[in-house]
């Protein structure tokens, strides 16, 4: 016959082996909790334009409408996404554009000066001298264009024939024609992955894109400029 400790004992191992379980969430609470967590997705609509943005750095209207339109009336939303990354996002309604910039609070937080320039965005557009040189000259003829069939304006147009001889003017003739064609084709190759001009199509003609505004302006020029003026007096 089993005495008081024995069944006192008894009772303490069943405790033990069979700890009492917390009560389940009620549906209510375990709805709020998937709720709470969905809230911080980001609608895919505004991260697939983000995602654009940053491969390609840019979104044109014409081109991509609705991550355009996405981009240009959820500016805030996608600003958000971009301020880690020290970009902006900028719109040119007239032109059609939605493009990325480096943001302005990277240098009013104190940073080095040089940042401008060591940013992955300025490192991926940075050009030479001759893909320089030949934006200068599709950027005339853009200008041109718009002064012609008005701002903002696309289908802007030129043929190989009209860029040869002005780049051989600054780059010298090698004296072969297929070199010099070859060494345009290359140029224009290199400036249609910065989104500048289109494929060269069976006429022998691209059509140069509304952001070499935005690339070759004169507030990037300058501060070119005052960089490499910069580079000379460190020198």
């Amino acid at each position: 016959m089993s005495d008081y400790f024995d069944r006192l004992t008894r009772q303490r191992g069943t405790i033990q082996d069979d700890p009492p379980q917390p009560p389940e969430p009620s549906g209510v609470e375990s709805n709020a909790a998937m709720s709470a967590e969905t809230d911080q997705y980001t609608a895919s609509n505004l991260k697939h334009a983000a995602q654009e943005l940053l491969k390609f750095g840019l979104l044109e209207a014409h081109r991509k409408p609705n991550l355009y339109q996405v981009a240009i009336t959820q500016t805030s939303a996608v600003n958000r996404i971009l301020e880690p990354f020290d970009l902006r996002l900028k719109v040119d309604d007239v032109r059609g554009l939605a493009f990325l910039v480096v943001s302005e609070q990277l240098f009013r937080d104190g940073s080095d000066s040089d940042d401008e320039w060591t940013h992955p965005l300025v490192r991926r557009q940075r050009l030479n001298m001759e893909q320089s040189l030949l934006i200068a000259i599709l950027r005339q003829h853009f200008i041109a264009h718009e002064q012609e069939a008005g701002l903002g304006a696309g289908d802007a147009m030129v043929e190989l024939e009209e860029l040869l001889p002005q780049l051989q003017l600054y780059l010298g003739d090698t004296g072969s024609d297929a070199r010099d064609q070859k060494r345009l084709r290359s140029l224009l190759e290199n400036l249609k992955n910065h989104g500048i001009v289109s494929d060269i199509d069976g006429n022998d003609q691209v059509i140069i894109r509304p952001i070499i505004t935005h690339l070759a302006n004169p507030e990037n020029l300058r501060n070119l400029l005052q960089h490499f003026r910069k580079l000379v007096n460190n020198t």
